[in-house]
């Protein structure tokens, strides 16, 4: 964000603040994520209070207030330490010493801070916050009713020509056009991240539809509302993350063939890399939904970074403006983690989503004996990570986006540690020769809220 886009807290800023912090020490757990969701769908970035030359967006606000909550009421107890929370630690801590090795300075160091604040705070908030699956399923329902009037507000943008969002700052007032096309933002930082914002929560609404017929309503509302907000963005970035969301959904049937899909999909790209004239990922340049995509870009930042590799491996890099990139606009996440980071904070980027692939998995075949609809929905919660892994490949998070990758990092780590109570039942029950208590597995599963 520019500095001119930044805006002192204003009163009604403040006001939602306010109402948010208390809502989140308030409200019982299972309503808490309620908060930081309704500040990621309304409020924009350009709320800020400035103090010291630190800047708190209400988001990071609410994580102080969200770490005050989980400390004097004793949640954090209830962490069970996982794999996936060391990996994250590690990626971060990689791209806070990297990042400040490469630029020497102060202000590198406290920039890289805030970015380390908003990652861990988010993630380990949302790992408290969520215990079981009842807990996904509720973020889920919370979700489709806070996306519904922004679906609305996102309409009359696309309907006026007008963000309503602008009064916050942050955003323009009028919405952006390219090759006759508008493009709507709401409150996010770019069109494109305001139609992933949307698009990447279809396959959890997917999920919710699955838990049985008393869901429908609120999944279907929700599946509408974040398609119209993708849809609006009038960007291909989004629908590609959307079509990937339902395609990972699609794939349900196929769940006992993955290997094989993984390898048919590797040799469908060597195909392409052989009778294509220039490298395989110049497939984006061909793939443009709404006139004006910009998908040589990507492609082009693709194949300046392997050229470059040199360039960045180590600590990243301070420009890229020399090759040839246009603008110095890295479009990519996986490709971002190592222009600020070097090679090591890319790989556990990816590490990161390897794991939670790894993680959904082995949920899904652990479960068979148990509960069909917690396999439907750790499923789902596979297709959104997918959903997001098509979404990098075309845009890097710099705004509210990071509240959904961290959620859904979140709820992976929930899965795992189900599965752990799961496991924990069946050899408790065996070591003292009776058979598995089916009633007490299945209780880590089942029993979701109407």
């Amino acid at each position: 964000m520019n500095p001119e886009q930044i805006t002192v807290l204003s009163s009604l800023g403040l006001a939602f603040t306010l109402a948010m912090s208390i809502l989140l020490l308030t409200l019982p757990r299972r309503l808490a994520l309620l908060p930081i969701l309704l500040t990621a769908c309304y409020m924009t970035f350009g709320q800020q209070i400035v103090a010291g030359g630190l800047h708190f967006t209400i988001l990071r606000v609410l994580v102080l207030v969200g770490c005050v909550r989980v400390l004097v009421r004793g949640e954090f107890h209830r962490l069970q330490w996982l794999r996936l929370d060391t990996m994250m630690v590690a990626w971060v801590v990689a791209g806070v010493v990297t990042y400040t090795i490469l630029w020497g300075s102060s202000d590198a160091f406290v920039n890289r801070l805030g970015l380390a604040y908003d990652a861990l705070g988010l993630y380990f908030i949302f790992r408290l916050l969520l215990s079981d699956l009842n807990d996904v399923v509720r973020a889920c329902r919370l979700f489709a009713v806070a996306l519904m009037p922004l679906a609305v507000a996102m309409v009359f943008e696309k309907l006026t020509g007008r963000n309503p969002f602008y009064i916050f700052g942050g955003v323009p007032e009028i919405t952006a056009i390219r090759d006759g096309v508008l493009r709507c933002q709401g409150p996010f930082g770019h069109p494109i991240l305001a139609g992933t914002f949307g698009a990447a929560w279809v396959p959890l609404f997917v999920g919710l539809w699955w838990q049985g017929t008393r869901q429908h309503l609120l999944a279907g509302l929700g599946v509408t509302s974040a398609v119209l907000i993708a849809l609006c963005a009038g960007s291909s970035g989004p629908v590609a993350t959307l079509a990937a969301g339902i395609l990972g959904c699609g794939m349900w049937s196929l769940r006992n063939s993955m290997k094989t899909v993984r390898w048919v999909v590797v040799i469908i790209l060597l195909i392409l890399q052989v009778v294509m004239k220039a490298p395989v990922w110049f497939v984006f340049a061909r793939v443009n939904v709404f006139s004006g995509s910009t998908g040589w870009h990507r492609a082009n930042l693709i194949d300046q970074t392997i050229t470059h590799f040199w360039d960045w491996w180590l600590l990243g890099t301070k420009e890229t403006f020399s090759w040839g990139v246009w603008g110095g606009d890295i479009t990519n996440q996986f490709i971002l983690q190592g222009i600020r980071g070097g090679l090591l904070t890319m790989i556990l980027f990816v590490a990161i989503v390897v794991v939670s692939f790894f993680a959904i998995g082995r949920a899904v075949r652990a479960m068979r004996a148990t509960s069909r609809r917690a396999q439907l929905l750790v499923w789902a919660i596979g297709a959104t990570i997918l959903a997001h892994v098509v979404s990098f490949l075309s845009v890097s998070y710099f705004d509210q986006n990071v509240v959904n990758w961290y959620l859904v990092l979140a709820m992976i780590a929930t899965v795992v540690t189900v599965c752990g109570r799961m496991q924990c039942a069946i050899r408790t029950e065996n070591s003292i020769g009776k058979p598995s208590n089916q009633a007490l597995v299945e209780a880590s599963c089942t029993n979701f809220v109407a």
